[in-house]
């Protein structure tokens, strides 16, 4: 498929998809969310691929936010087929089944940020700025921003940030654990690429697993989510990959994993 609001790259285990509109600070509107989607789920299926970059086109904007010319003009009803349309394609983001890097490379605001936090771990530049402003245009996060923010840096902090729609800086957002890793805005890409040069190492049925463990156990209990991980722990037991892995470490040689 020819993307016109996306790039895509593909290196070896590595794909990267760059969010392509910088007139418009790679603003989301629904062509890109169905670019998204698709592009999204191309990946998923295609075996070669271990590791995804997201990243936005140029130096200002990760994302900006949601495009405001097609929101503005919403009715409630389009709004919120809307808001389910965009928390769709980020719920296929989250459980891709691969390790979603978030390379934030400036402003990732509103629909940008819950973007950026539907991906499996999040590398910022020193430059870049987060948050959730859209109180501050009489509306409110609509794309998992409620829902994802306070899972990651606690209900109190969530309040915060959605209620004042202030932006934080990237060394903020490091310490209050929305992103994973702060880095010179000149090494970005590279470290986010050696970051999922790393995971395209690993096993990935295990990762697979473990994504699915902690994402889905998140919403049980303690007790019902070790239950789940239990029942995902001998699925990984059973694998070509687990055996490759402990022949390995007892030969005292680099695992070589075939995802099988």
């Amino acid at each position: 498929m020819a993307y016109e609001t996306l790039l895509l790259e593909r290196d070896g285990p590595i794909a990267v998809i760059t969010v392509n509109r910088p007139a418009v600070r790679n603003a989301l509107n629904a062509p890109t969310l169905e670019e998204l989607r698709h592009a999204m789920l191309d990946l998923k299926a295609d075996e070669s691929v271990r590791a995804v970059i997201l990243t936005g086109a140029g130096e200002k904007a990760f994302v900006a936010g949601a495009d405001i010319n097609e929101m503005a003009g919403q009715s409630p009803a389009g709004a919120r087929e809307l808001s389910r349309t965009a928390q769709h394609v980020f719920d296929v983001i989250e459980n891709l089944g691969k390790p979603v890097i978030a390379a934030i490379n400036g402003f990732a605001l509103g629909g940008g940020c819950e973007l950026a936090m539907a991906c499996t771990l999040r590398l910022a530049a020193d430059t870049a700025t987060l948050g959730q402003p859209e109180v501050n245009l009489g509306l409110m996060p609509g794309y998992g921003g409620t829902q994802r923010l306070p899972r990651l840096v606690g209900r109190a902090r969530a309040m915060e940030l959605t209620l004042l729609g202030t932006a934080i800086t990237a060394a903020e957002a490091g310490r209050i654990g929305l992103v994973n890793r702060v880095v010179p805005a000149a090494e970005l890409m590279s470290e986010a690429r050696k970051l999922a040069a790393q995971l395209a190492r690993n096993a990935p049925v295990a990762m697979r697993n473990i994504m699915s463990a902690i994402n889905k156990g998140l919403d049980m209990t303690l007790a019902e989510g070790c239950v789940f991980e239990a029942t995902l722990f001998g699925l990984t037991a059973a694998t070509d990959d687990m055996r490759e892995g402990t022949t390995a470490f007892l030969e005292k040689r680099a695992p070589v994993f075939k995802g099988k």
